[in-house]
């Protein structure tokens, strides 16, 4: 402890600012927060942040349901991260065209590539309709009671909408984990195509080994480019008719750059916090959670890499999913780590006596906010909840052959005539350009004996009997014998899904075996599972009430939210930070791409970022070409892609990233260490035109 208390003093003579917790909803924003923020060098007024066809909020977009983007020209452009825009740029790619491996730039709306299942989407209107819930029963009903009714007025309020604006939609979302909810109005585009992009090499410079990792250097970027109705400038499915959409505001791209302390702002869709979270909450999410995600993630990257690498092809069709799933590998060891050198859960412990004492004062939630009660509750939880967590990493997730299994099992997307049972069928379609065999085999007989070795005999399927008794423990033979046997991996053969035979394939047995175990783990959850939620929601409650003279916001829910703080360093191994890198650390990591081949990049990439002259890109305080920045802004994921403004609400950056030292930020905000990185705009500007030449996006861009 005394260590950490060194750490800190030591942080505080470093620099005077620090982090300003909060993730705020903007239409609500707290007056106190408003007079913070301007005199931290806030310069827009607040009707200037969220009302009117002007206001800033309506730059920032719901990028695809997992991400920001924010838009930055008259004609639709929109910014978010280079992986953000992975898979719509690993779709596009192919060996002989692989525009994830060699970037990707439209010379004109007519080479704009079009993207299947991706939208961008803008808050219209967000409203607090807890009295309306309220006075329909809300608080006397049981968790699925309240699902049922919010389900009812969601539909009811789109039908609302719906008569003014037919391209508007409702969403009603619980905030305070249940004891407030608003309704937020969405309009979505759902012609979105992708414009231009950079080799992966600098998109994502630095790979695992920098993830999560400060300094960086990654060119963090992609660009593309909403559609809309050529007569409405609304929204409309996808047509070569379909001409750039203009908003009602776009961010100015600002060439300025920032100082040390400078005021900094992301508004963006952070995806999940959990800071009211108990402490048996934490320690749970700690053992049974991110535990569980970081070894049997870490067993299946391995065997994906090593393909990966082998194979040009394979590495095309699993770049975005070795990235999303090694992406939250890095984040649970670092969140794990985290949890226990700040000693979290005992800190939690803390403050829920100081509850405790509280309620025991003023009999707030007396008989129903009981702590003993909550703990003997996860306690019961607690073991099923570890079989549950491995059950999904090991077989719901990047698994070809289960996918289909679980697909003919549920029966979904069956064909055939509705009133012959006997005539309806699955059909196995042709997706091999998605998955490679060779990888799936190993890693499914893998990631069968991984799972057998960490979980109790009584969460095994039935089919773990069949690998002992016929196959001699021996994954691999079965896993061949699956493949061989059952129909699923045939394509274009049909399952008739209420015969013998369909009962008989392995494959649909494998499948039916696994659903048999995850509905008993569910079961045996939801025992307790509402109950908990009803604690966590009183102790959300309960904290609240016992500090309303301080502002609060709620945890993130990918709900548009604002945060603000400055840009600014942070010891780092007990030495500053530094809050900026430059052009000649990423070609000092260039030259270690013989150590290291997440540091390789095409030749030109290292010549024009040894330039002696970046021209109108360099910083005119520092005389240097910077690359990312750190800011103490608020974020967790969903921020990717975030706009970074500064005080005039124009953009300097787009977070990507947040730090190592701070990954359990998620349920503990660290003021001192807690800090977004951003990739610095003029660093996406110089990429463009340098490398990609993409004058007429510049143009269109305008950044002054």
């Amino acid at each position: 402890m005394r260590k950490i208390a060194l750490f800190i003093t030591g942080l505080a003579m470093l620099t005077q600012a620090k982090a300003d917790e909060g993730m705020w909803t903007i239409y609500n924003l707290p007056p106190q927060v408003y007079e913070i923020m301007q005199n931290e060098g806030f310069q827009m007024s607040y009707n200037d942040l969220y009302y009117g066809e002007n206001a800033l909020k309506n730059a920032v977009v719901n990028f695809s349901g997992y991400c920001t983007g924010v838009v930055v020209s008259p004609d639709g452009l929109v910014f978010t991260n280079h992986h953000c825009g992975f898979e719509a740029i690993r779709s596009h790619s192919t060996v002989e065209h692989d525009y994830m491996l060699n970037g990707f730039y439209a010379k004109s709306y007519k080479e704009e590539l079009p993207n299947e299942n991706m939208f961008v989407s803008f808050m219209v209107d967000q409203k607090d309709i807890t009295g309306r819930l309220n006075a329909l029963g809300l608080e006397s009903m049981s968790n699925m009671q309240r699902e049922l009714l919010i389900d009812s007025l969601t539909n009811a309020m789109t039908d609302s909408v719906k008569r003014a604006d037919k391209t508007l939609h409702v969403s009603i979302d619980p905030f305070f984990e249940g004891n407030r909810y608003y309704a937020t109005t969405y309009q979505d585009f759902t012609d979105l195509r992708l414009v231009f992009t950079i080799p992966k090499s600098m998109g994502k410079f630095g790979g695992e080994t920098d993830n999560w990792m400060w300094p960086r250097q990654t060119c963090d970027f992609s660009v593309f480019r909403i559609y809309a109705d050529p007569k409405t400038n609304g929204p409309a499915a996808y047509s070569e008719d379909n001409v750039p959409y203009h908003p009602k505001r776009w961010a100015q791209v600002s060439m300025q750059g920032y100082k040390d302390r400078d005021f900094a702002m992301t508004i963006g869709y952070p995806g999940s916090t959990e800071r009211y979270l108990s402490s048996y909450g934490i320690k749970e999410m700690r053992d049974a959670g991110n535990s569980v995600r970081a070894q049997a993630r870490g067993v299946k990257q391995e065997v994906m890499l090593r393909h990966m690498r082998a194979d040009e092809a394979v590495r095309i069709k699993y770049d975005s999913k070795y990235a999303n799933s090694s992406n939250y590998w890095k984040n649970s060891i670092g969140m794990n780590k985290c949890i226990d050198s700040i000693g979290i859960i005992n800190q939690k412990a803390q403050f829920e006596q100081k509850i405790r004492n509280w309620q025991d004062q003023t009999g707030y939630l007396k008989g129903k906010l009981d702590f003993d009660k909550m703990k003997t509750l996860y306690a019961k939880n607690f073991e099923p909840t570890y079989a549950f967590y491995y059950l999904v990493e090991s077989f719901f997730s990047n698994n070809e052959f289960f996918r289909r299994a679980r697909m003919v099992n549920s029966r979904v997307e069956l064909k055939g005539p509705e009133n012959k049972p006997n005539k309806q069928y699955a059909l196995i379609e042709d997706n091999s350009n998605e998955w490679d065999e060779a990888l799936e085999k190993e890693a499914l007989a893998a990631m069968m004996k991984n799972y057998a070795n960490q979980v109790k005999e009584q969460y095994l399927p039935k089919f773990y009997t069949t690998i002992r008794t016929k196959f001699g423990n021996d994954y691999t033979k079965y896993v061949d014998y699956l493949w061989k046997k059952s129909v699923l991996m045939k394509k274009g053969k049909k399952l008739y899904v209420n015969k013998k035979k369909f009962q008989k394939d392995p494959g649909v047995r494998f499948g039916a075996d696994i659903m048999d175990v995850l509905y008993d783990l569910r079961g045996a959850l939801a025992e307790n599972g509402d109950e908990i939620a009803t604690q966590e929601r009183y102790l959300c409650d309960a904290v609240v009430r016992m500090e309303q003279d301080q502002p609060h916001y709620s945890d993130a829910n990918f709900t548009m939210r604002l945060s603000y703080g400055q840009v600014g360093e942070y010891l780092l191994n007990g030495a500053p930070s530094g809050y900026y890198t430059t052009a000649e650390s990423i070609v000092e990591k260039m030259d270690k791409a013989s150590e290291n081949f997440e540091y390789e990049a095409e030749p030109i990439m290292r010549e024009l970022l040894s330039a002696k002259d970046f021209g109108p890109y360099t910083d005119k305080t520092t005389g240097k070409m910077q690359l990312c920045f750190l800011t103490n802004n608020d974020i967790t994921g969903g921020n990717s892609g975030s706009p970074m403004f500064n005080g005039k609400g124009e953009l300097i950056g787009l977070a990507f990233d947040g730090n190592w030292d701070s990954l359990s930020s998620d349920i503990f905000f660290d003021k001192q260490l807690a800090r977004c990185i951003g990739v610095d705009i003029r660093f996406v500007l110089f990429m463009m035109d340098r490398w990609g030449h993409a004058d007429r996006l510049l143009r269109e861009i305008n950044a002054k």
